[in-house]
């Protein structure tokens, strides 16, 4: 136990000191083979050759100057970036270090977009129930989870929560006269794996651009080829208006950025927004690896054969504790009629241990980064298959 950190965390009882590929290993040199990546940041894994010597290199050269003063590594990275989002038809990119940075990114663009052509009183984002946006004051306002709100409040005003999956809610919250910006993830991640429908998200597409409302996806958790697109979004064939990222943008680093497409790429100018470590470059260095990495048609169908692996495994056992199973791609959510955490807690004793994430009392979250072999997914399922024995 430290008593130096704030008490913040439910933490598991192990302290990791290295790891490779999909396993972690503590002080004693235990093995644990890793199915969280982090909460979805290590999505190539632990010690990958390509991201250790982009920052060892990086770090030799450059780690960070202001942005004052551009930097060749952060505008290649935001070149790359802007290519791999262009099924969304995302135009310019704003780097930052966070999911809670981005998405506060984005709902600045809704409500200047708005003012400017519109004037006051259209400034309304809603969201969805379920939801997670970060850990900010407005995030969190942004957050339709009760539960993260309590103690923290007053918020930011002008957010409103609505089900997903709801067409006649959708239809009454979109009003024009009041409403800037829909922002919803495609898969809902803290929730515990819940996807929108094609006709939900068709009909929101439809309703926004009507409306010039502007349409924004959260891709912190989904996006960077989770789902085995880069971006979840792509799956709807929709046009966004701005997509956000974080997480696994830099494979480790912290990173993170929101994209802006035609009809807002031009809305935030000189002074309107920044980020003193936004871009380092460090963290684009390291971004670029992962970019070059995932944003491939074999690498992203990898992604999906490896998902769709998970979920006839996890399917084939008709498991009396399993109730339900969501997924798309590599992001699984295992529904038990038990609760989950003590599967988290019982699998760190195997040998090798296996790490799992919980999403609510009776939900276990699965993460594993995208490297990992079918042996190592056959390995960490058949302990999984214990435990909930």
């Amino acid at each position: 136990m430290n008593n130096f950190l704030m008490n913040t965390y439910h933490r598991l009882p192990v302290t990791f000191v290295k790891g490779n590929g999909a396993w972690l290993y503590d002080s004693s040199e235990k093995p644990y083979l890793d199915f969280t990546s982090g909460i979805a940041v290590n999505c190539l894994g632990h010690n990958h050759p390509a991201l250790v010597h982009a920052i060892a290199a990086q770090a030799e050269k450059l780690i960070h100057t202001c942005n004052y003063f551009q930097s060749e590594t952060a505008l290649l990275f935001a070149e790359k970036l802007v290519a791999a989002c262009a099924g969304a038809f995302m135009k310019k990119v704003f780097l930052c270090n966070s999911g809670a940075e981005a998405n506060e990114g984005a709902c600045k663009i809704a409500r200047k977009y708005s003012l400017a052509k519109y004037g006051p009183g259209r400034h309304t984002i809603v969201t969805l129930k379920g939801s997670f946006h970060g850990r900010t004051i407005t995030t969190l306002s942004a957050t339709g989870q009760e539960k993260f709100h309590k103690d923290f409040g007053p918020f930011t005003e002008g957010f409103v929560y609505i089900e997903g999956n709801d067409l006649n809610t959708l239809e009454k919250a979109l009003d024009q006269k009041t409403v800037a910006g829909f922002l919803l993830e495609a898969v809902q991640g803290e929730s515990g794996i819940r996807p929108q429908s094609d006709e939900f998200i068709g009909a929101a597409a439809k309703l926004c651009a009507e409306r010039d409302i502007l349409l924004m996806f959260d891709e912190i958790q989904c996006g960077l080829g989770r789902t085995g697109t880069f971006l979840a979004c792509e799956q709807y064939g929709v046009k966004a208006d701005v997509v956000t990222l974080a997480k696994g943008l830099a494979g480790g680093v912290p990173a993170g950025a929101f994209l802006a497409g035609e009809k807002t790429a031009e809305v935030l100018q000189t002074g309107d927004h920044g980020s003193t470590f936004g871009g380092n470059p460090l963290a684009s260095a390291a971004g670029a690896v992962v970019l070059d990495t995932v944003a491939n048609p074999v690498f992203l169908g990898e992604i999906k054969r490896k998902g769709q692996k998970f979920k006839t495994v996890l399917e084939s056992w008709n498991h009396p504790h399993i109730k339900e199973i969501r997924a798309r791609g590599m992001m699984l959510g295992i529904d038990l009629d038990i609760e989950a955490w003590p599967i988290l807690e019982a699998s760190l004793k195997d040998n090798p241990g296996l790490l799992l994430l919980s999403a609510g009392t009776n939900t276990l979250r699965l993460l594993p980064p995208y490297i990992i072999s079918d042996a190592e997914i056959d390995q960490g399922l058949e302990i999984l298959k214990k435990m909930l024995r």
